[in-house]
C-alpha cells in the first residue's frame, strides 16, 4: 500500500489497514475514511498525539445533508481504530457502543418475474453512447450475470477476460468479498449469450477487462447505474429514491430469493442445497445464506409454512439487509 496518510498517528493506521488486508479484508472503503481522518487530524490537530473524546466527536458529528448511515459508518469506522490502539497500549477515546443511532435497515427489493421479464426487454434496447462505446452490446450481458449468477456489482466489473471460460461456461470471481475467490457456472443460455459477446467485443483487440469500460479500464459503477435507473424506467418499474429502491444488488438478493423457493417447491432438501448456495454466492457464513429462507418465506407468503415446518431452528428473524458490500 503507498504511503497515503500523514499525521501524527500515520504508522498506526498504516498498519491497521495493513493488518485488516492479511487477514483477508478489502478495507478499500475503509482505508478511504481512516485516509480522511488523518486529513482531518492533519488540518485541525496537528500537535495532537492522543485520540481525546474532543477530537473523535468533532470528527463524527454529523455533517450537513449527511445521511445518517454515513455517520454511523464513520463513527464505527473510529471506534474500531481507538479499539486498535487501545489494545497496542496507546490512550485513545473509544466510542461507545450504539452512541449514534443505527440507521434504518434498507429492505431488499425482490424483482417479480413479471419486473425482471420488462426490465431485461428494456435493457435489450440499449443503444450505442459515444461515452461508452461497447454500451450497447455490455448492458444486456452484465444484469444477466447480476440475476442469473448472483454476482456483487464489484465481481462483474472487475471480471478479466482470462476469468470467463467460453468452453466449460464457467466464471473465476477472484479475490471477492473477504478475499474469497470461487468458480461460478453459468446457464447454458447465458453461456451462448457470452460467447455472442466475446466475438463482437474480444475477437480483434485484446482487452483486459470482459467489460471494457473506458480506455480499458474496468466499467465504473456510475455507467452501470445510469444505465440501470433508465431501464427501470423504461421497464415501468418504480424506484422510491435512497434506501427505498430497488437497486443493482437487489438482483442478488432476487437470484438467491428464487433460487431457494424453487428448491422448496421441488421438496429439495434445503440442508444440501444450502451449502451449494453458500459456495456459489461466495459467502463467508452461512448465517448470509440462512438469511435468504427467511426473505423467502416473507416475500412468498405461500411456502412459508413449508419452509418453517422443515428449518425452524435455521431461519433467522428479517432485520434488514446482511452485510453484503459491493
Amino acid at each position: 500500500m503507498n504511503k497515503v496518510f500523514y499525521s501524527y498517528f500515520k504508522d498506526h493506521i498504516q498498519s491497521y489497514v495493513e493488518l485488516k488486508q492479511a487477514i483477508g479484508h478489502k478495507f478499500d472503503a475503509t482505508a478511504g475514511t481512516l485516509k480522511r481522518f488523518d486529513r482531518f487530524l492533519l488540518k485541525k490537530y496537528p500537535e495532537a498525539t492522543v485520540l481525546t473524546k474532543e477530537i473523535i466527536l468533532e470528527w463524527c458529528s454529523k455533517k450537513t445533508h449527511e445521511a445518517q448511515a454515513n455517520q454511523y459508518h464513520r463513527a464505527c469506522t473510529i471506534r474500531q481504530f481507538g479499539k486498535h490502539l487501545d489494545s497496542l497500549g496507546h490512550k485513545a477515546y473509544i466510542v461507545p457502543e450504539g452512541y449514534y443511532p443505527v440507521p434504518k435497515q434498507y429492505s431488499p427489493h425482490i424483482y417479480t418475474m413479471d419486473e425482471l421479464d420488462r426490465f431485461f426487454k428494456a435493457i435489450d434496447t440499449c443503444q450505442f453512447c459515444y461515452r461508452l462505446p461497447y454500451q450497447r452490446q455490455i448492458m444486456p450481458v452484465i444484469f444477466r450475470m447480476f440475476y442469473m449468477c448472483g454476482l456483487r456489482l464489484s465481481e462483474a466489473r472487475f471480471l478479466k477476460t482470462t476469468d470467463v471460460n467460453l468452453e466449460t461456461g464457467v466464471l473465476t470471481i477472484n479475490h471477492s468479498k473477504h478475499d474469497n475467490s470461487r468458480l461460478v457456472p453459468m446457464s447454458d443460455s447465458l453461456t451462448e449469450r457470452c460467447r455472442s459477446f466475446s466475438q463482437s467485443i474480444h475477437s480483434e483487440v485484446a482487452k483486459d477487462y470482459y467489460f471494457p469500460g473506458f480506455n480499458n479500464k474496468p466499467l465504473t459503477i456510475a455507467s452501470i447505474y445510469s444505465n440501470f435507473r433508465k431501464f427501470l424506467w423504461h421497464a415501468g418499474i418504480s424506484h422510491h429514491g435512497k434506501m427505498g429502491g430497488p437497486r443493482i444488488h437487489d438482483f442478488r438478493h432476487t437470484y438467491a430469493v428464487h433460487c431457494l423457493k424453487k428448491w422448496v417447491e421441488q421438496g429439495k432438501n434445503l440442508t444440501t442445497c444450502l451449502p451449494m448456495l453458500k459456495t456459489y454466492m461466495g459467502h463467508k457464513s452461512f448465517q448470509g445464506t440462512a438469511y435468504y429462507l427467511r426473505m423467502t418465506a416473507d416475500v412468498f407468503p405461500d411456502i412459508t409454512m413449508k419452509i418453517e415446518a422443515l428449518y425452524p431452528e435455521i431461519i433467522p428473524k428479517l432485520q434488514g439487509e446482511i452485510d453484503e458490500t459491493y
